[in-house]
């Protein structure tokens, strides 16, 4: 019995000394509560929505304002025919287009009824039922002013909702993608940093570097095996979410692979910096994990939407690969947006990978010498 206590009491002052391992026990508890309990939230504020007044009269007007005013819409387009609702949905920047009839203000005066339709992007189809739900209750709630529709008149404003994308608001349609990059999270920078983390702890690199094979040889083996993976990863789950799910695919095959290839090679690369930096696998595993995976679910929008975060972490989400990811392959699978809608995204990304992949070249020559 002695034995095992002196075990026991041996093994909590080898933690206690351990920096990194106290730092992961009590600083990451306090950051996925500060996370889930103040900071993301399932609520939609400031979504942008887009408005075609066919009628332009003080009624929309007055509509309009009411949308403004509130704390869940901002409104940051005014179309002008029916032509663009689509480009606007496929940019990304718009969730939600609310279309005025024409004659608006004398169909309520003459008939004491009028419509509006309730465009929206169901590709989150969470998010597209609250802001439908949001946006009727404004409108039903509006009181008309006596000069404008006179009190006598009784007011019907019908809204007459319309989903785009999912319009059976199916969940796997919007979860399809983020599993996609979540997977590709786990295969390639959880994996790769494990992977060449083993051999510094095992001895074995200093073998390899003994060896003909030239440092840069070395991370490319390493990283040619996982890259292949991931590829073929990414053609299983389109394979399985179509024939299984039934999820459509609207954009270009081509643009979807070359996209995830992009993303492959980011988390790839983002896998060999924390491989630098970590002594052993349980480091690199545990830095893996903080630095790719959980900023992925949290940050990503693959659960959580980005726009409805607080201001601070929509500025963290930009540094998070997966988001300019996931909106590249949402738009891609469920909208059909190529590369017009999407050279920003592929931009962004695209730095971030060289910037991850320089990073790792110089941690490792560093290491080296």
């Amino acid at each position: 019995m002695n034995t095992f206590k002196g075990f026991v009491i041996k093994e909590f002052r080898h933690i206690m000394r351990d920096r990194r391992t106290l730092l992961i026990l009590f600083g990451l508890p306090v950051v996925l509560l500060l996370i889930f309990g103040y900071a993301v939230r399932n609520e939609v504020n400031d979504a942008q929505i887009a408005i075609l007044d066919h009628s332009r009269d003080g009624v929309t007007r007055q509509l309009i304002q009411k949308l403004q005013a509130s704390n869940e819409f901002n409104i940051s387009a005014s179309l002008r025919a029916e032509e663009e609702i689509g480009p606007a949905f496929e940019s990304g920047d718009i969730k939600q287009v609310i279309v005025f009839e024409p004659d608006f203000k004398r169909n309520l005066q003459r008939k004491g009824k009028a419509d509006i339709q309730i465009i929206t992007d169901a590709s989150e189809p969470n998010i597209a039922g609250l802001m439908q739900n949001y946006t009727r209750a404004i409108i039903q709630s509006w009181e008309p002013e006596t000069a404008i529709v006179p009190s006598t008149a009784r007011i019907g404003i019908q809204p007459a909702p319309r989903m785009l994308f999912n319009p059976q608001l199916e969940s796997v349609y919007y979860f399809v993608p983020g599993l996609i990059a979540v997977i590709l999270m786990l295969v390639s920078a959880l994996m790769t940093s494990v992977s060449i983390a083993r051999e510094k702890e095992t001895g074995t690199m200093e073998v390899l570097l003994v060896s003909p094979l030239k440092p840069y040889h070395i991370i490319v083996g390493k990283v040619i095996p996982y890259l292949l993976l991931s590829v073929v990863n990414v053609v299983t789950v389109l394979v399985v979410a179509d024939w299984v799910f039934g999820v459509p695919f609207r954009g270009s095959v081509l643009f979807f692979l070359l996209v995830s290839l992009l993303f492959i090679f980011s988390a790839l690369a983002l896998g060999v910096l924390i491989s630098t930096r970590a002594e052993d696998q349980r480091t690199a595993m545990m830095g893996a994990l903080i630095g790719t995976l959980l900023p992925t679910f949290m940050l990503s929008g693959f659960i959580f939407p980005v726009e409805s975060m607080p201001v601070i972490l929509q500025w963290l989400s930009h540094i998070v690969p997966a988001k300019w990811y996931l909106v590249m392959a949402r738009g891609s699978m469920l909208m059909g947006t190529g590369f017009e809608h999407l050279w920003f995204q592929i931009l962004v990304l695209g730095g971030m990978t060289l910037g991850l992949v320089a990073a790792g070249i110089r941690n490792f020559n560093n290491r080296l010498e």
